[in-house]
């Protein structure tokens, strides 16, 4: 009891003390001209916690519609216990946050804390020189053809040795699948072999999912839970206390650090004792080079672990979502065959390698308008170093949390258009004698339009990679079988670190009729 009692006295007397201080930063006369008013309802000390927690299972939507009715696409939220927020949906803002004024916004400490018992001192989590050090690192790693190359190689084997067979099995007994469980099991194979060079097989669902499969989720999951908090020192106080899912989640970090870990010193052992020299030298995946180049095995750990959670949950996320727009959208899905069956007959080896994947520009102009309606990452935060001032005239004061939000952007009518809200691939493409271009070539949409793999200096580096892997599997899949969706009721898309489909989406699997030559 003493517990809550303590937790519920911090908790105003946090409002009370962020009330004196929001009204004495009020004395800074020049900026008054710039501030707006567009958001939601808000009050002395509670600010808007009353509109949120009456929104708080839609809170995309209800973001959307804010941005929809302000017209810069800017609203500003002031949330009990927390730092002033600005939302934008407008491209410009969000140029200025993530390229023309970067050093002013880096994660910041409220976001790097959210995050950090989890990804600790990983390249996601991380500002200034520790993240230049990495981001070095991982862009040289990240261009190479060997990478690629092997990348390739990992998915050919994965897909036809494990998901293949497994589909074929599924269509042959007529029984219900879970599509979003498939494909993340699949995506936690693939990234885990091309980071750490171990392969934990998810996809033999002969047995168990791998402990450390199960923490990843946990710890994603309570991680965002903290981030959409009503009242932000309740976690805080919750871990401090060491109860609830603050406890679950100490659990879990403890476990996914103590396994990468074993992996690691793992792995550096068999390197070493695979060279006469003692040298730790590159082996195709991204584990060895950065214990080749040097970092310690707690800032390998922390990388590693950035990258298998970003690589696992952002590609099961967007083909997910693609294959249930497909199944409402048979034209593109007939189209995606097409393209895919056209591209191997004129192939030399008849196979998905990179040239073909290559190719597959209008598979490409469906996952791009799946991501725009569906993005894997659904908003991405910075905080202000100092005072600045947004293009469409926004204040933001030093500490203020600064929000893109691709959720809200691939529903602006200002950016896409009446048909905004429509799953139409041929967006991205450019229309025969425009620009200049050829028939099906893809369309140059600005990356501040549609921020998906964040932009500027700390655009997505594994960008281009998972784009060959969710072309790889989705031609792979469609071009054997038909995917159809056992509910017609439209899923839920639920926002955490990485977006997903509530409930997973429940299948059935059909053999297609007319097989192309592979």
């Amino acid at each position: 009891m003493s517990a809550f009692l303590f937790l519920g006295f911090s908790v105003i007397l946090h409002a009370f003390l962020s009330l004196i201080h929001q009204c004495i930063s009020k004395k800074t006369p020049s900026y008054a001209s710039h501030r707006i008013s567009h958001g939601p309802p808000s009050h002395p000390i509670i600010g808007c916690l009353l509109s949120f927690y009456r929104n708080r299972s839609r809170l995309l939507d209800w973001y959307t519609d804010l941005l929809s009715q302000s017209p810069t696409q800017t609203i500003v939220i002031h949330r009990l216990g927390a730092c002033r927020t600005v939302v934008t949906a407008n491209p410009d803002n969000v140029e200025h946050v993530l390229k023309k004024n970067f050093h002013n916004y880096p994660k910041g400490v409220p976001f790097t804390c959210i995050l950090g018992d989890f990804l600790g001192c990983g390249i996601f989590n991380v500002d200034g020189p520790l993240w230049s050090t990495q981001r070095k690192l991982a862009s040289h790693e990240f261009s190479t053809h060997s990478l690629r190359d092997f990348v390739v190689r990992t998915l050919e084997a994965e897909v036809e040795n494990r998901l293949l067979p497994l589909l074929q099995d599924y269509a042959d007994t007529d029984r219900t699948l879970d599509l979003q469980d498939l494909l993340r099991r699949f995506a936690f194979d693939t990234v885990c072999q091309v980071s750490l060079g171990t392969d934990p097989d998810c996809l033999d669902l002969s047995r168990p999912l791998p402990p450390l499969v199960t923490a990843f989720e946990n710890a994603s999951r309570i991680c965002a839970m903290r981030g959409t908090s009503p009242v932000y020192l309740v976690w805080k106080m919750k871990r401090v206390l060491n109860i609830g899912s603050e406890n679950k989640l100490a659990e879990a970090v403890n476990l996914v650090h103590d396994d990468i870990l074993d992996i690691i010193r793992s792995r550096k052992k068999k390197l070493l004792q695979e060279n006469d020299d003692q040298q730790i030298k590159y082996d195709g995946d991204l584990l060895s080079r950065f214990l080749a180049a040097g970092h310690s095995e707690e800032m390998v750990r922390d990388m590693a672990i950035s990258f298998v959670m970003a690589g696992r949950d952002t590609t099961s996320a967007a083909m997910t979502w693609l294959f249930w727009l497909l199944a409402q959208n048979s034209n593109a899905e007939e189209a995606i065959v097409s393209e895919v069956d056209s591209i191997l007959d004129r192939s030399y080896n008849k196979c998905l390698d990179f040239k073909a994947l290559k190719e597959m520009r209008f598979l490409k102009a469906c996952l791009c308008e799946s991501m725009r309606l569906y993005p894997p990452v659904a908003w991405d935060s910075k905080h202000a170093a100092v005072d600045d001032v947004l293009p469409d005239g926004t204040l933001v004061k030093k500490g203020d949390r600064v929000t893109y939000f691709p959720y809200g952007m691939g529903r602006m009518k200002e950016l896409w258009g009446e048909d905004r809200l429509e799953f139409k691939p041929d967006r991205w493409l450019v229309e025969p004698g425009m620009d200049g271009g050829a028939e099906g070539k893809l369309r140059a949409v600005s990356p501040y339009k549609y921020p998906v793999f964040q932009a500027g200096p700390r655009v997505c580096l594994g960008k281009e990679m998972a784009f060959i892997q969710m072309k790889y599997v989705v031609a792979s899949i469609l071009q054997r079988f038909e995917i159809r969706p056992v509910l017609e009721n439209r899923p839920v898309f639920v926002p955490l670190l990485t977006a997903h489909m509530a409930g997973g989406l429940k299948v059935v699997v059909k053999k297609r009729k007319v097989l192309g030559s592979c």
